[in-house]
């Protein structure tokens, strides 16, 4: 299952990542370059929704494509927000809170599935609104531009992102109150 289409699919998030990254430090004019960004994340993100729904509609589900898109998700999302971070679209705090929330919650869910406890800490529906929101904001702020005349990416996007951390510290919250009696039974 190393290679099916679902987890081929998953490795272009992986891949992704430098190609979005380069793309600011191309010789073209800026407005180009965000809007290149933004497609490719875009285009990359949507995989997430795909691999899976192919996964389980061409019964190619496995313990590895289980373990590496979420792995994939988070690279992704990871790596974007540093770049947003260094071209000064988002605030290094909100980055810390995302990129520290991730690092937390996947230790955790690791050492609740060393422990036989994994389904406690299972996805939940806050962390799929937190991810939602992140893949809106996310493009809009590598866009930093004005759609339709109308909406200004930057604002929206920087409303969003922080709704995002809001989000993201709800969700931690949420996960460890869930391992908590774990955490006690396991520390006597």
């Amino acid at each position: 299952m190393f290679w099916t289409l679902p987890t081929i699919m998953t490795w272009t998030r992986i891949v992704a990542i430098p190609l979005i990254v380069g793309v600011f430090y191309l010789p073209i004019a800026e407005p180009m370059r965000n809007l290149l960004a933004t497609v490719m994340f875009v285009v990359f993100a949507a995989t997430d929704w795909l691999d899976g729904f192919l996964a389980r509609r061409l019964n190619q589900t496995s313990a590895f494509g289980a373990f590496l898109d979420p792995v994939a998700d988070k690279f992704l999302v990871c790596a974007s927000l540093l770049v947003l971070v260094h071209l000064n679209r988002a605030d290094v705090f909100v980055a810390l809170i995302i990129i520290g929330r991730e690092i937390a919650i996947s230790a955790l869910r690791e050492w609740m599935a060393q422990i036989g406890a994994g389904k406690s800490v299972a996805v939940h529906m806050i962390g799929k609104v937190k991810t939602v929101v992140q893949m809106v904001a996310i493009p809009f702020l590598l866009y930093d531009g004005v759609l339709f005349d109308r909406i200004a990416t930057g604002l929206w996007g920087q409303w969003l992102i922080w709704l995002s951390a809001v989000l993201t510290v709800w969700s931690m919250v949420y996960y460890l109150q869930k391992a908590i009696p774990e955490i006690r039974a396991r520390a006597k």
